[in-house]
């Protein structure tokens, strides 16, 4: 049996996969700078008999990796940045392994080796089965910055699959059926003309008077908005003494609402803001967009496919020792946070798990219909080619997403069995779509059916950057 197949190579290669992510653990290198992350994945793949094209995307650190030929073209998106000042030991106290240092936050050192894990047991049903299609791995860097994949998608890297399979560290098992923001990040340049604040201030032109004009008219346009709409800016310069008329300003806006033409209208609006607020100060302003998304739009057919896989795997068993450490992790949170994040989260079957510090269940999702207060660029890849994305508990119950708790479990057992769980379901799904065409026909059937079309708002020109956000 194929997925049997698949499998077999997970488990008999489960502390491969345990290694990787460990090792990128300690790496934690931060979104479009993960050279040594990348690169081991990209070597591991190679081992495996891929062909790896790296440096797509005009990013050193995404690649793509490639096993097999012709249809279908399974498609397996990886992460495996980190995040700033999220440093911290394998234990269940709060202590940073590094002062200051960077995290595995959001668990990406396991979502990358789990994915990488999935695809490679893929190939391995491909070639011992004599299956047909093509197997492709996604070395996606930067997705705290909302980066990699709008500029792997701009270049065109997912045109051609027939399906996208993708999961991600949370503090349960289930499948993501619900949407995100589609998002804007965008950098407000305001030039003026500087002179002595005090001897000649008819001399000078205020960029700074013009940033905080434009601020002043985006919090009026608030009213005017749509309830999930979220606008959030913080001023990155201002000047440098206040003797000085400030000859530029910067002012960074995150713009987000839950469709990507929402926010293209909403742009339009804030740039308005801008021009106005130039004309009251005599000052001029241009724009910097960094990047943003589309809204994550999830094929049904493909996630419930991935959630019947899931659950006839079962949930991870936890030990002892595992549901020890994540009663001392949990002490770090109040009642009322641990019940907040996990509602923001959707947890299904909230009630009954309150109690829990570890999801031993796999469960139905809670969250059709309903809107993530967050973006990824998923969002992108979603809009190109059928796609889908289970959770796997790899931390505790209650843990906020980007904290010091995920941190730690990212670093130890219950972060592995979580990517495990992940790897295996990622695979017999993917084995699934190559070996079922029914299966994979009623997946492109639904996700034709909606009609989407992509065009990246990215200009042609545009380089990523490596900023974080």
């Amino acid at each position: 049996m194929p997925g049997q197949t698949a499998l077999n190579w997970i488990e008999k290669n489960e502390s491969l996969i345990v290694e990787v992510a460990d090792r990128i653990w300690e790496f934690a290198e931060l979104g479009l700078e993960e050279f040594k992350s990348s690169k081991l994945i990209a070597d591991t793949l190679r081992e495996a008999e891929f062909s790896v094209e790296a440096g797509v995307g005009d990013m050193p650190t995404a690649f793509v990796a490639s096993y097999g030929s012709g249809k279908p073209r399974i498609g397996v998106l990886g992460e495996y940045d980190a995040l700033p000042g999220l440093s911290q030991k394998a234990q269940p106290t709060k202590e940073p392994a590094r002062q200051g240092g960077t995290g595995h936050g959001c668990g990406h050192n396991v979502f990358g080796a789990a994915s990488m894990g999935a695809a490679i047991a893929i190939k391995e049903a491909i070639k011992k089965e004599n299956l047909r299609g093509t197997v492709k791995f996604f070395g996606c860097p930067g997705e705290e910055n909302v980066l990699g994949k709008v500029f792997m998608a701009r270049d065109g890297l997912f045109n051609g699959l027939d399906a996208a399979l993708c999961w991600h560290p949370s503090m349960t098992n289930t499948v993501w059926m619900g949407s995100s923001l589609a998002e804007n990040s965008v950098k407000f340049n305001f030039h003026g003309v500087s002179a002595h604040a005090a001897a000649s201030p008819e001399q000078g032109r205020s960029a700074l008077d013009a940033a905080e004009l434009m601020n002043v008219g985006v919090n009026y346009l608030r009213e005017h908005v749509t309830e999930k709409t979220r606008i959030h800016y913080v001023v990155t310069k201002g000047g440098s003494a206040p003797n000085v008329v400030p000859p530029e300003a910067q002012v960074w806006y995150y713009i987000r609402s839950p469709r990507r033409v929402q926010v293209e209208e909403l742009y339009g609006r804030v740039q308005n803001i801008a021009r106005g607020a130039c004309l009251m100060t005599d000052t001029t302003v241009d724009f910097d967009l960094i990047g943003g998304c589309h809204e994550f739009v999830p094929n049904k057919t493909l996630s419930y496919l991935m959630l019947t896989n899931m659950k006839q795997l079962g949930p991870p068993k936890w030990t002892s020792n595992e549901i020890a450490f994540a009663k001392t992790l949990s002490e770090s949170l109040t009642p009322d946070q641990k019940k907040t994040a996990m509602e923001n989260m959707n947890v299904p079957h909230l009630r009954d798990k309150i109690e829990k510090v570890l999801d031993d269940t796999a469960d139905d999702p809670d969250d059709e219909g309903l809107i993530f207060p967050g973006s990824t660029d998923v969002g992108d890849v979603s809009y190109i080619v059928p796609t889908a994305q289970i959770f796997a508990a790899t931390t505790i119950l209650g843990a906020p997403s980007h904290s010091w708790q995920m941190t730690a479990t990212s670093g130890m057992s219950i972060g592995h069995k979580g990517g495990t769980l992940a790897a295996k379901v990622i695979a017999l799904t993917g084995v699934d779509l190559l070996s079922r065409p029914q299966e994979l026909k009623k997946v492109k059937e639904e996700f034709s059916a909606k009609g989407m079309k992509y065009k990246s708002f990215l200009p042609k020109d545009l380089k990523p950057s490596p900023i974080i956000v």
